[in-house]
């Protein structure tokens, strides 16, 4: 039985009756699922049934920390949230940081199911066992920054942390995103989730603690843990002061930052105009999650023409791509005021300036007019143009209202071919990678559960040349099956499900991270872990988000890419003349099912590895 780590309680709150009750956590899930996304995944197969409509009553959304958060491990204040996905219909799972995730354990849950809808507009409040449904009317309509602080001082505490949807969720905008403080819930769509539960916002303050079940081991360990981050040559002397848009030189230099809509990556060189040298002038101070020493998470302030005085969090790396490099534009602090808009808005960054970006393609090849656009001259690198779309996203207004459901929904009704420069995998858009100088991180686009997403399978090997398993050739497609399998399943048991932040994973502990994530997780929980069993938890994990999606319809023929990434060379740059051939794809595909043991035809999942994993009855459910 687990002694630390977990509080034992899971609490499920049903906004039609509007009742609150609380149930154990089982112990088998802890074990063989870990926490955090393992929660979230399990217990959306097991209650969400198949062609649930995602913005449906029926569809529940998971909130889940780890066993790790709320301890006094460094960099574990995080927590998935999970969903039928209403962008893509497949398993909707995102990570977030801040303070939420620790305040949900404090408070003494495990995870928290929501359910149902409400009636009206409504949100959540909880102090350690007491929840209560109020009245969110006069909140209906709010940005999120004003959200959060209307419902501090109306429960008169300041330090209640709150995660909300703006009016993109209310609007059920299908890349709608959940805000916590600065922080983004935020790809997937699962702000519209939300919305659709007429939920604006969930309010949490705990005043227990966590327990651990070794705390001389767990001493022990953490100082290991440490030790590997303040040996790290990146962690603190660099990452530590820029943050994750330091990625925007490393990729630029390696010819992979995606520009113009992936028409023109590798040709320029976008850091000169948004790398970190520039970002470093408009750097104010950061604001780090809970218990973290690392303090990535920057704050910057425009400091230009109509932008000036505009503060967000961020730009990460990803927005840096998302309103800069892919729709080619370089005014840096147009990507500071796009981001905080969008914050503000609760819209994913990444799928809101991918969908503009495709529109700007769509323009400039005459495929949209101005008559389309409602008059705006949707050229590449107007910023202006940008910042106006995405207003219209969040309401369903003019162009924006076409692009408020990703690229996928707007290509199909477009139409006119416009379907080829539509950069998405499954309808999740594309992150800030061209994959054609990256194989095995365009394998994992391809066969993630969730869609394209860099943060299931990141490919370290390839983009910072990290030799962990083992050295790779990013040009290469042999052997990418295998080494795909092996990032998704450490990352899925190392980070996502025991609530530890994924940068660490890269720039500290790639190298022990089984043996750490073991080394914790027994010190905390009591519980036995070896570094085999991280591993496998991961595998199981992934195993049984893949049987959800299979469930759901998905089939090989889904785990493909971009017609661009499979059919145009790269044009320029450092990985110049490659792609990714759909013969290649094929192979990649072959090579991973056969790792996983799934059938090599469908995609599926065998009876013989559900077995092997110990989920068996899983398998009942895929005939």
């Amino acid at each position: 039985m687990y002694q630390g780590g977990y509080t034992g309680k899971i609490l499920r709150i049903n906004l039609g009756s509007q009742t609150a009750k609380v149930e154990e956590t089982p112990e088998p899930m802890a074990n063989d699922f870990i926490g955090g996304a393992g929660f979230g995944i399990k217990l959306l197969f097991d209650e969400v049934k198949a062609n649930t409509d995602p913005l449906g009553p029926d569809n529940k959304l998971i909130f889940a920390s780890g066993p790790l958060s709320g301890t006094n491990v460094p960099c574990t204040s995080r927590m998935s949230v999970t969903s039928r996905s209403p962008l893509t219909g497949a398993v909707g799972m995102a990570l977030s940081g801040g303070y939420f995730p620790v305040e949900l354990k404090w408070a003494g849950y495990d995870a928290m199911i929501i359910e149902g809808k409400s009636e009206e507009p409504v949100y959540v409040s909880i102090k350690d066992g007491d929840v209560k449904f109020r009245s969110a009317k006069k909140l209906w309509g709010m940005k999120t920054t004003d959200t959060q602080q209307i419902i501090k001082n109306d429960l008169h505490d300041q330090n209640v942390r709150v995660a909300c949807i703006g009016p993109a969720g209310e609007n059920k905008i299908k890349i709608a995103s959940i805000i916590n403080e600065w922080r983004a819930v935020g790809r997937k769509g699962l702000g519209a989730v939300m919305g659709s539960k007429n939920l604006k916002a969930i309010a949490i303050r705990g005043t227990g603690k966590v327990a651990v079940a070794d705390k001389e081991k767990l001493k022990a360990a953490r100082k290991v843990f440490t030790e590997a981050m303040k040996e790290s040559e990146v962690l603190y002397p660099v990452f530590a002061n820029t943050g994750t848009p330091m990625v925007v030189d490393a990729t630029s230099a390696i010819g992979i930052f995606p520009t113009r809509n992936y028409m023109t990556t590798g040709e320029y060189n976008a850091a000169e105009t948004l790398g970190v040298e520039v970002q470093m002038t408009r750097n104010v101070g950061s604001e780090p999650c809970y218990g973290c020493p690392v303090g990535c998470s920057q704050l910057k302030l425009a400091k230009t023409g109509a932008y000036e005085g505009i503060l967000t969090e961020g730009p990460e790396f990803e927005t840096m791509y998302s309103y800069g490099g892919v729709t080619g534009v370089d005014n840096i602090d147009a990507v500071i005021a796009a981001d905080r808009l969008a914050d503000e808005l609760g819209l994913d960054t990444i799928s809101s300036g991918v969908s503009i970006a495709f529109a700007m393609e769509l323009y400039e090849k005459g495929i949209l007019t101005k008559e389309d656009t409602g008059g705006i001259e949707l050229n590449f690198g107007n910023d202006q143009a940008m910042i106006t779309i995405l207003k219209q996203m969040a309401y369903r207004q003019g162009i924006g209202g076409l692009l408020a459901d990703g690229t996928k929904a707007a290509a199909e009704k477009i139409g006119k071919g416009s379907e080829k420069y539509a950069m998405h995998v499954k309808g999740l858009e594309l992150p800030a990678y061209d994959v054609r100088g990256a194989k095995a991180h365009g394998l994992n686009y391809a066969t993630s559960y969730t869609g394209a997403d860099h943060c299931r399978g990141y490919a370290f090997q390839e983009i910072f040349g990290i030799p962990v398993p083992y050295e790779v050739d990013r040009f290469s497609a042999e052997g990418k099956g295998k080494l795909t399998k092996w990032n998704q399943d450490i990352r899925t048991a190392t980070t996502d499900a025991p609530g530890m932040c994924a940068f660490l994973f890269d720039m500290a502990v790639v190298g022990i991270a089984a043996q750490n994530t073991a080394s914790l997780l027994e010190a905390v929980t009591g519980l036995t872990f070896t570094p085999d069993d991280i591993l496998v938890a991961g595998e199981r994990i992934n195993n049984l988000a893949r049987a959800f999606n299979v469930r759901e319809g998905f089939t090989r023929a889904d785990d493909t890419l971009p017609e661009r990434i499979l059919t145009e060379p790269l044009k320029g740059g450092a990985s110049k003349g490659n792609y990714i051939s759909r013969d290649e794809l094929d192979l990649m595909l072959d090579e991973y099912y056969t790792a996983r043991g799934w059938d090599v035809a469908t995609g599926a999942p065998s009876r013989e590895k559900l077995a092997e994993l110990g989920i068996e009855y899983v398998a009942d459910q895929l005939n």
